[in-house]
């Protein structure tokens, strides 16, 4: 049983984010929440990564790079939330920020995962958000724009996110921010003002 579990933390360290592993009786089960998909891996292959030789293991991490559950750099796709960033900004902008949030159930899918997101996760997404909104222009250190690109983002790796909106009366002003894993992106409370949520989504649309 220990075993079984050492092999298990093995592979989920070289998966990726959206992707998590669940012990069975006859092996493994990965899950990939981005592309909707479940793949097999029968014991003895689990069994490799903990005690196979570094070419078992090679071949083995080669086959879940190939299937797309794992990648050979474990690095933040920040490139990847720039552009989400940027595009839901300009998305924004023509449309509407109401409209927007009806057309969140497109991009950011109703179900969940089970396992909770980790703060370290949700952290390291804070931070490219805001070192993207800060050093953009275009942006501008838009609240309502890192709220909705955080939501759709951990939406589509399956992780539980509510995106709220909330108000101030004094002086009047509208802020927008998701939560997940105990944070809030951006803050719920900028500059210690409190905003009362008015509107809170926790699936994929109001």
């Amino acid at each position: 049983m220990a075993e079984d579990t050492d092999a298990l933390v093995v592979m989920a360290r070289i998966l990726s984010p959206h992707c998590r592993v669940t012990r069975m009786s006859s092996g493994a089960l990965i899950a990939d929440w981005r592309r909707t998909r479940f793949l097999g891996m029968a014991t003895a292959d689990v069994q490799k990564f903990a005690d196979g030789s570094s070419e078992e293991r090679a071949e083995l991490v080669t086959g879940l790079v190939r299937a797309g559950c794992a990648t050979r750099r474990k690095t933040h796709p920040r490139v990847e939330v720039g552009l989400w960033l940027r595009g839901v900004h300009l998305l924004i902008r023509t449309m509407g920020f109401g409209r927007v949030l009806r057309l969140l159930s497109l991009a950011a899918p109703d179900y969940a995962r089970a396992d909770l997101p980790s703060a370290e996760d949700v952290m390291r997404l804070k931070q490219a958000l805001q070192s993207h909104g800060r050093r953009s222009w275009f942006v501008n250190d838009d609240c309502k724009a890192e709220a909705v690109t955080a939501f759709v983002l951990l939406r589509r790796r399956g992780l539980k996110a509510v995106l709220h909106v909330g108000v101030r009366e004094h002086p009047f002003a509208l802020h927008a921010w998701t939560s997940s894993a105990g944070l809030c992106i951006p803050d719920a409370d900028p500059r210690g003002h409190a905003f009362t949520p008015v509107l809170s989504i926790g699936c994929g649309g109001p």
